[in-house]
């Protein structure tokens, strides 16, 4: 009985792990299709609000018999309206004894004009505004101080060295941030601080800004931004450092510098945030905006969108909106594992199950079997006895075939071998006892088991 009653507890438990293992898979599976969203809000932005409207500029080309004179003459050659500048010391130290043709040409060329440029076949270095090129190659920066050397001076000493290096296949070049800054004067902290007062925004000689572009409102909503525009500044000279300085003047304030196409920003968050602000916007415009010619409104435009979408990403210190507690995607990733182990045990049960021999009556084995051919052993004899002896009423015999009934009742009731084992003994020994008359049938000798 107890046997039986394993194996039916086996038997279900193997199928309840399935069952479990089948439910876990289907809730994984199901809840992949679920997601949860949690913002402020949609970004008001649009895509041409991220990217600044650029082009060509109007600049006009020598022709290109007179460029490849010129560059046959110059190892230098500077077409009207050239922008770049660079470290002439650091420059010829990467050429070294190599004979390197640099043609460098203005901002805005459109397709037609760089074409032009790329038939001067003597050039090896090739710059269109600020975009260094030459022959498969083009050097372009990928660090804050490269993208604000390259935006605000027109510096691309760094993207040079690294393009002749790659055509010389000389050793490698190690970028050096050599942009400068310099304190504001007192008289020029004030002439912005003015304008800034009255209007919200200045613009220095020479800058191109216009007025502030719609998207401010978005990008710092609880506190005015205050901006300030300069133009792209000369090479090699201290930049003004205006953010800290009207920083004081303005607590709790965003400042917005431009110098050229390069922003900084001051205010509120600025550890947190001018970094990630110039680096989401230069990664993606910084090549259009080396080789075209932009103004300030589309840069700050493009910048400030950029901005508002980091703010409806929920930064800026702000909480996002309360998610509430949800079990099913704290255990989510617990799943899986529950999943396996059930698998796992499913299997590991039907293993033990298959090994097990299958007992019928035609193919039963071991002890149960046994005992059967024990009991007919036996039975047979008592019946030898009772019609020998003609003594049916002999207490011996009458307790033997007793045992006997009882063991044939616990072979039916499926009793574990030892218990109908010690009933076979029992009723040996009594008919051993029966039959002490008649030698030749005594069953003690011939049929007890060997309890091993």
């Amino acid at each position: 009985m107890r046997s039986r009653a394993g194996d039916t507890l086996r038997r279900s438990l193997r199928w309840l792990l399935l069952v479990v293992a089948v439910v876990v898979l289907v809730v994984f599976l199901a809840v992949q299709q679920q997601s949860a969203e949690v913002s402020y809000g949609e970004s008001p932005t649009r895509t041409a609000d991220r990217e600044a409207a650029g082009g060509p500029g109007g600049a006009t080309l020598p022709s290109v018999a007179e460029m490849t004179a010129l560059v046959a003459a110059e190892k230098v050659v500077r077409l009207p309206g050239a922008i770049a500048h660079w470290d002439t010391g650091r420059v010829r130290a990467a050429i070294g004894d190599n004979d390197l043709r640099i043609l460098v040409a203005p901002p805005g060329l459109d397709e037609e004009q760089r074409e032009q440029v790329r038939a001067v076949e003597n050039a090896d270095v090739r710059i269109y505004g600020t975009d260094v090129t030459g022959g498969i190659y083009r050097s372009v920066p990928d660090t804050i101080p490269g993208w604000r050397a390259q935006l605000a001076t027109g510096d691309v000493t760094d993207q040079l060295a690294h393009l002749v290096t790659a055509l010389t296949e000389g050793s490698g070049h190690s970028d050096v941030d050599t942009l400068r800054w310099r304190e504001p004067s007192r008289a020029e902290v004030e002439t912005v601080a003015a304008d800034l007062r009255t209007a919200g925004w200045h613009a220095a000689a020479g800058a191109t800004l216009t007025g502030v572009p719609a998207t401010g409102a978005g990008a710092f909503p609880d506190a005015g931004a205050l901006y300030v525009a300069l133009p792209r500044q000369a090479y090699g000279r201290p930049l003004p450092r205006y953010g800290p300085a009207l920083a004081e003047l303005f607590p709790d304030r965003p400042i917005v510098v431009l110098y050229g196409s390069w922003v900084e920003y001051h205010g509120p968050g600025a550890t947190e945030f001018a970094d990630l602000a110039a680096t989401n916007l230069y990664a993606h415009l910084g090549e259009r905006l080396s080789r075209y010619e932009y103004g300030q409104d589309q840069v700050l435009g493009a910048y400030l969108a950029r901005v508002t979408d980091l703010r409806y990403a929920g930064l800026f210190d702000r909480p996002l909106p309360y998610t509430p507690f949800d079990p099913l995607r704290v255990t989510l990733p617990a799943l899986p594992w529950i999943f396996a182990g059930c698998v796992v045990a499913f299997l590991v049960l039907s293993a033990r199950s298959l090994r097990r021999p299958v007992r019928t009556a035609s193919s039963a084995s071991g002890p149960r079997s046994s005992g059967s051919a024990r009991l007919t052993a036996l039975t047979a004899v008592a019946f030898e006895l009772s019609g020998l002896t003609g003594r049916q009423g002999d207490p011996a015999l009458a307790r033997g075939i007793v045992m006997l009934e009882a063991a044939r009742q616990a072979l039916a009731e499926a009793a574990p071998p030892r218990q109908v084992r010690r009933l076979l003994d029992r009723a040996a020994d009594e008919l051993d006892e029966a039959a002490r008359d008649f030698p030749g049938y005594r069953p003690g000798a011939l049929h007890r088991e060997d309890p091993s």
